[in-house]
């Protein structure tokens, strides 16, 4: 019975907000909610770039990309070197193992002798035995041989032996291409990234925009000078040497043509592409990257440039066109910009090599 009036007794819990302060509650709740939401919204939303925040981020990426192809053109010749040494170890194998048959054919044919004879000498059954390690292990009985048969079994164990070492070479270069390989890969996604990327923030601008950026960029590579007509003359100064002077009237021949990334010609280039073929065509032999070309010759000062030298741009050595004579060069700027001439003031000048 106390117990039950202590429990009739019991006052029922209250809601901290009833009636009308429920509702008001509610309504706070549902206005904050929504703020929250727009805020989170504004946080997440791309903010909207000015033209010169575009043309500057487009800038950017444009160099970015060049540094990634100068990896990419790196990276592409030493897996090239790899995949060279890889077939050269793997022809060499196969020639191995034909002598290596050629030797076990001649035991064989001892054998089939012996046989009619009297019998195959084991050790010439050792060196026929279709498991190489058996024979390793066992061949200590050789002298069992003659002379002569002793001399054959030695030569073939030698032979598998080096084939064994051969092989294993091979191996081991196999692996270092697929690295070189997966490096390849990782600088080319790098360059199709920046562009894409480039492309994107282009594809913002106004087509009048678009044109004023094209005109600032050119500006900004000396000007866009691109003479389509292939006889146009020559520089006033006059190359140091005939190897020079080929250089300098390809690389005229090539004004106008376009760039195109880990290009090396004839029909488009990139900036060190630009640069090989020129030399390639007066028979020298250049490295394919900018980082690797500066060191292909004689550095010169800015002051002792001769057309042909090659000359650098940008901290990192990320750019280099072919110096012409009167502070201009023919270069490849960039994607969308074909070779043309250009003074070598509008980029900051990080050396000059003279090649030959």
């Amino acid at each position: 019975m106390a117990a039950h009036r202590k429990a009739a007794h019991r006052k029922p819990k209250q809601s901290l907000f009833t009636g009308t302060a429920a509702r008001t509650a509610a309504t706070l709740a549902l206005a904050g909610a929504a703020t929250a939401t727009g805020l989170e919204g504004a946080a997440q939303a791309e903010p909207q770039l000015t033209p010169a925040q575009v043309k500057s981020k487009v800038d950017r990426l444009y160099h970015e990309a060049e540094v990634a192809t100068e990896k990419y053109n790196g990276a592409k010749e030493t897996a090239a070197r790899s995949e060279r040494s890889v077939d050269a170890l793997r022809d060499e194998a196969a020639r191995r193992t034909e002598r290596l048959n050629t030797a076990r054919d001649a035991l064989g044919a001892y054998a089939t002798a012996q046989y009619r004879s009297a019998g195959v000498d084991p050790a010439v059954r050792l060196a026929l035995s279709s498991d190489p390690d058996e024979y390793l292990e066992r061949a200590a009985y050789e002298d069992r041989a003659g002379d002569r048969q002793a001399g054959a079994i030695n030569g073939v164990r030698r032979q598998i032996t080096e084939l064994a070492q051969l092989r294993a070479r091979a191996e081991g270069e196999l692996a270092v291409l697929a690295s070189r390989r997966a490096e390849l890969k990782e600088h080319k996604d790098a360059v199709r990234t920046k562009l894409a990327g480039a492309r994107k923030l282009l594809a913002t601008l106004t087509a009048a925009q678009r044109a004023d950026y094209e005109r600032s960029a050119d500006a900004a590579h000396g000007g866009g000078t691109v003479r389509a007509d292939r006889s146009a003359p020559r520089g006033s100064v006059a190359a140091p040497n005939p190897r020079a002077a080929q250089a300098v009237g390809f690389a005229y021949g090539a004004l106008g043509k376009p760039y195109v990334w880990g290009a090396t010609g004839p029909s488009s280039f990139d900036c060190s592409g630009l640069t090989q073929a020129a030399w390639r065509a007066a028979g020298v032999s250049l490295p394919r990257t900018t980082y690797t070309q500066i060191n292909a010759g004689r550095r010169v000062s800015r002051s002792e440039l001769a057309p042909g030298d090659l000359v650098f741009f940008y901290p990192g050595v990320t750019h280099v066109g072919l110096y012409i004579g009167g502070g201009q060069m023919i270069h490849a700027p960039r994607p969308g910009a074909p070779v043309r001439i250009a003074p070598i003031s509008e980029m900051p000048f990080a050396g000059a090599t003279r090649v030959a």
